[in-house]
């Protein structure tokens, strides 16, 4: 009989002690269980020594359900090749004749470690209603760019954007944390002719809750894979990466003092076609001339 008592291969262990000292039968009596029990143990005992002895797993060594290997190696075969979910790995297999449940294909690829799961340290941000954009800084998009070497990140470039004027700001970082996330904010609203009013970011671990803490503006969180809610700094980062960074090395010195001459050409110079052609170095003197 299996137990999940955690106490029990130690329970074990001192009836062997005992039965070698007292025997068999008396420690049997003693501690409540068979005499062929103490005799299993003390079998065991002789093999791990004076250790707790652990409890035998209650998982069956072969069922009659198992799939055979063959299948398991053409599942497998389907998903790296594809590099697909289990639904296209399914229908790939439909469409060669070899028919197998759904929810096989999905309990053989986790058992072999080639499905992605959720991180258990990412926490669950609720969210919150959008702000209106009605006013340059009611919402600032943030998010960040990673640049590789060989396949292997090794620079991460920090970006944001004003819904409402389209003005941007960026700076590259060797590393990618909260704190990192933070400083960054702070540099973009030193240089911002704006107040930020509502941060909005994607669910990245550098912008978690110690980071919502810290900058003191409102934090939002966009939909767990929606990327669509960040349109806006999604799209400038390919802007950025086209025009500015894949000309330049990776060199995080390099890239910093590249940075401003490129904002200050987005800014003032570059026409956007999300504010009607205007630059948004306009846009934000007519808000200021309207507010006067």
């Amino acid at each position: 009989m299996y137990t999940t008592n955690p106490k029990m291969p130690k329970i074990r262990r001192d009836a062997v002690l005992f039965a070698n000292k007292h025997g068999v039968r008396c420690a049997a009596r003693h501690f409540g269980f068979s005499p062929g029990a103490i005799v299993e143990w003390r079998k065991k005992a002789k093999v791990i020594g004076l250790h707790p002895i652990p409890t035998k797993s209650s998982r069956p060594k072969h069922s009659h359900r198992t799939l055979d290997n063959g299948l398991v190696e053409k599942i497998v075969d389907v998903r790296l090749r594809t590099k697909r979910s289990s639904e296209v790995v399914h229908r790939v297999l439909a469409e060669n004749g070899i028919h197998v449940s759904l929810s096989t294909v999905k309990r053989t690829l986790d058992r072999g470690g080639y499905t992605k799961k959720r991180s258990p340290w990412k926490r669950y941000h609720p969210p919150s209603p959008r702000p209106l954009v009605n006013a340059p800084g009611a919402l600032i998009q943030a998010d960040t760019v990673h640049l590789a070497v060989q396949g292997k990140t090794v620079l991460y470039v920090f970006t944001c954007i004003d819904v409402y004027s389209r003005w941007a700001y960026a700076r590259c970082y060797t590393r990618a944390n909260c704190r990192t996330a933070t400083d960054f904010i702070k540099q973009a609203q030193v240089a911002a002719p704006f107040l930020f009013q509502c941060v909005q970011t994607d669910n990245g671990s550098e912008f978690s809750t110690h980071f919502t803490e810290r900058i003191q503006i409102r934090h939002r969180h966009t939909r767990v894979r929606k990327s669509n809610d960040n349109a806006h700094v999604e799209r400038f980062n390919r802007t950025l990466r086209e025009e500015c960074l894949d000309a330049l090395p990776v060199d995080h010195r390099v890239i910093n003092q590249h940075l401003p001459k490129y904002l200050a050409h987005y800014v003032n110079d570059r026409h956007h076609f999300g504010i009607n052609l205007v630059k948004p170095v306009q846009l934000l003197e007519r808000c200021s001339q309207a507010i006067d």
